[in-house]
């Protein structure tokens, strides 16, 4: 029988040795502090159309409504940062969709570990989440210990700097708890100040609804003409408020080979785009992020880039 600190450091060592870049542990609690901010963030309309942002309100603030007895959050991280980036010329593509979709690489290497405490620890109840249930994963992770969340929102580690995906499992056994790390922002502004469309409303506030991310992958509708411009050559999401900042300034390359790019894929010019059959979309992007947004998606913002 293992005592809390002995599970913790063997599933501590088993995340890594699965390839996981960070792994930090909080006790559930509920978060009952966070819903005034996030309250307003919705009053405000910056959730823009994602209605899914509104649902399970309660969930999203106590683990204990989504894990019977939950005791504990294990959140990881795991970086994406790519070997190879895109050349300059050709309509962007967020660093994280270069590769294959991070949901499904984050949940095997989860279901990995989570059977690994469950087979060879102790038998556990859980459940594995990877930014598709109503869970605050920034805050989790952020309470374990592995980073902080910057002034674009985005959870911010020092040695990984921001382009890492976070996941959880929740369950219900006793750990040895993570401490929060403090705030490494500073008066630093640059990620507010680089933000073509201003959507960084405040520290920590994004509208949604003038996000390039949110626009070229979320909106199902025609993109906001009042953007025009704005974009700069930003085809499928953005990276610029991460690009700016500081503790991005040396990247660690990822050592996760199902993010590696295929160069076909980051070549495309404006006229490709434009041109692209939805067969030729399959073969090239299918089993990516940009399913997400999808061919009709893809063409839509090619267009509104062009005009």
């Amino acid at each position: 029988m293992y005592n809390k600190a002995q599970l913790s450091s063997l599933i501590k060592s088993k995340a890594i040795e699965l390839c996981f870049s960070k792994i930090g542990i909080s006790k559930v609690a509920d978060l009952e502090l966070e819903k005034p901010f996030y309250k307003k963030w919705l009053n405000n309309g910056y959730n823009a159309d994602m209605q899914y942002l509104q649902n399970n309100f309660d969930k999203r603030f106590n683990p204990e409504l989504l894990v019977e007895n939950a005791k504990s959050v294990i959140s990881v991280a795991l970086n994406y940062y790519p070997k190879q980036l895109q050349k300059k010329g050709f309509p962007v593509i967020s660093k994280y969709a270069y590769g294959r979709d991070y949901h499904k690489v984050m949940k095997k290497m989860l279901k990995q570990l989570a059977s690994y405490i469950n087979e060879e620890l102790t038998a556990v109840n859980y459940r594995i989440f990877v930014d598709s249930a109503p869970v605050l994963d920034k805050k989790w992770a952020e309470l374990s210990g592995i980073g902080w969340v910057g002034k674009h929102s985005l959870l911010i580690n020092k040695d990984l700097g921001s382009f890492f995906f976070i996941g959880e499992i929740i369950l219900d056994l006793d750990l040895e708890y993570d401490k929060p790390i403090k705030n490494y922002c500073g008066n630093c502004t640059a990620c507010i100040d680089a933000c073509p469309t201003n959507a960084i409303i405040s520290e920590k506030v994004v509208d949604a609804n003038k996000c390039i991310s949110y626009q070229t992958i979320e909106n199902k509708e025609e993109i906001d003409n009042n953007l025009k411009g704005k974009f700069e050559n930003r085809i499928f999401g953005c990276d610029i408020c991460q690009d700016v900042c500081p503790w991005n300034n040396k990247p660690i390359f990822t050592i996760i080979s199902d993010f590696d790019v295929k160069a076909e894929r980051l070549n495309l010019s404006l006229s490709d785009w434009e041109n692209l059959t939805e067969n030729e979309f399959e073969k090239l992007f299918n089993g990516t992020p940009l399913r997400r947004a999808g061919y009709n998606g893809l063409k839509r913002n090619a267009i509104f880039l062009e005009k």
